[in-house]
């Protein structure tokens, strides 16, 4: 359940400093001359009662945003510097799966646990990529899937939606990395009174499957769009474009049609 660094259209610059490049950028960069992090997530999955994937995925959206928003991820807070050298390098992202004593123990690290309706996700402060705790190195990567027992409701037009591409196959946990790239796309579109507004109503946001015709529509219409370097899973190309909300976070582009 991993994801591999990510970049946006090659139209867009969306770091947050726009006078260098962009950490999603394919070619290399200075960035990769940076010490290289990663942000850790980590899925409550027991398997007697796993989450429905796509509360999964918009928990792991939601929970980069909240860590993303925490007062000790900037300024002069107790993670900012490492959320400083996550940026200033490539945007990785690595989801694992925890259940029972496991789980238990990871919650017991310095982390924010977010909940959905049948989701809990623990989004930690990055870490060097071969600096992992022993509570989250020994947690599984892969090797389990989730499904939605139930069709997922339509999205919520007043909020962002992160849009998958209809042709491309991911694992539970792959796209959980990427609806994260695609929620921080969204994030750093925002001005600061929006970024306010979203995140003081809990940042919600839907998750939804494009048909390839509103695929295309979206992918051409100048939004953020995720595009995977190909290292894990799938081949490289785009997976998740974010749509902004009505009320919550709006996003530059038309909603037209759904």
């Amino acid at each position: 359940m991993s994801s591999d660094d990510t970049s946006p259209s090659p139209s867009r610059d969306t770091s947050p400093n726009a006078s260098s490049p962009s950490p999603f950028h394919h070619g290399p960069t200075d960035r990769d001359e940076a010490p290289q992090y990663v942000l850790p997530l980590v899925v409550h999955l027991e398997k007697t009662d796993p989450p429905a994937r796509t509360d999964a995925l918009r928990t792991a959206a939601r929970a980069v945003l909240t860590i993303l928003a925490d007062e000790r991820s900037t300024g002069e807070g107790e993670w900012a510097g490492a959320m400083r050298d996550w940026e200033d390098a490539r945007i990785r992202k690595v989801v694992r799966r925890a259940r029972g004593a496991e789980w238990r123990k990871a919650a017991e690290l310095p982390g924010i646990t977010v909940t959905g309706d049948s989701a809990e996700v623990r989004v930690y402060p990055p870490i060097p990529l071969d600096g992992w705790p022993k509570e989250l190195a020994k947690l599984q990567v892969s090797g389990t899937d989730l499904d939605d027992p139930e069709p997922p409701a339509a999205p919520d037009p007043e909020a962002p939606v992160l849009w998958l591409n209809p042709e491309v196959e991911m694992s539970a946990g792959k796209t959980m990395a990427q609806v994260g790239h695609g929620a921080q796309l969204a994030w750093w579109e925002l001005s600061d009174t929006e970024r306010k507004t979203w995140r003081e109503a809990g940042c919600p946001l839907s998750v939804a499957t494009a048909t390839p015709e509103r695929w295309r529509e979206l992918t051409s219409s100048g939004l953020p769009v995720v595009r995977d370097a190909g290292f894990t899973e799938i081949a490289p190309g785009p997976t998740v474009v974010a749509e902004g909300g009505l009320r919550f976070g709006p996003l530059p582009g038309v909603r037209t049609r759904r």
